[in-house]
Parts: C-alpha cells; structure tokens; sequence
C-alpha cells in the first residue's frame, strides 16, 4: 500500500470517529485490534469509544502531524474540549481543555491491527 493511500484511509477513519459512525469502525479496524498491548477485539475498542464520547460530549479527533510509512501512521491529535466529571483521574467537570495524543498505527491489510497511544497528561494537569 502507498504512502499516500494508506494517509487517506486514516483521514477516513478520523471522519468517520468525528461523526460517530459506528457500523463502519470496522471497515478500518481489525476485528482483532489491539490497543496498547491489550486485545480489544473490534467490539471492545468501539466501546472504548463510544465511551470516550459520553465522557467528552464535543469530543473531536483533529489530525495536527500525520506520517504514513507503510505499513505504520504516526500521528499527533489535538483535542480542544470538555471533558465531564473526571477524565484521567483528573476532576475536570466540564472546564475545557486542550491536549494532544501521540498514536501510532499499524494496518494488516488496510484495517488498523495495532494502536499504541500515549496522552499527554501533563498538559491538562497544567491547565487545571
């Protein structure tokens, strides 16, 4: 798979998180996804985040650094939003916030088979 097209299929997948399109997460995600070293299967990593977006009612994914090199994406989001309640072990309680995720993928053919994420914490933290 080209660079190029491997980028698009996870610009699509961004959009289709954004509009919390749910019976199409698996045209992008492995029925046996794992997501940092735990296997989520498809069914447990779109609960991961259907619950994600109870926790952040204006939850959006916006792609700030994208780099595609087959068969792996490295990418930084950026979230501006408002988490309720607590969100990290962090009593956020609806103040907005703004932080990033560094992610990285990798695809088995054209479906994301593994995801290592890592929050920066420390951000919210400072801004609370």
């Amino acid at each position: 798979m080209a660079r190029e097209e491997l980028a698009d299929i996870y610009r699509d997948y961004i959009a289709c998180l954004n509009r919390q399109d749910w019976p199409a997460l698996g045209k992008f995600v492995h029925d046996e996804v794992v997501h940092n070293s735990q296997s989520f299967g498809l069914n447990g990593y779109r609960a991961m985040l259907e619950r994600d977006f109870r926790q952040i009612p204006d939850l959006r994914f916006d792609i700030e650094l994208l780099i595609a090199e087959p068969p792996r994406i490295a990418a930084r989001l950026k979230f501006t939003c408002t988490p309720a309640g607590t969100f990290l072990g962090l009593a956020v309680n609806g103040r907005r916030v703004c932080f990033c995720e560094n992610v990285f993928y990798e695809f088995d053919h054209g479906k994301i088979r593994q995801v290592w994420s890592i929050i920066d914490k420390a951000a919210i933290e400072a801004q609370l």
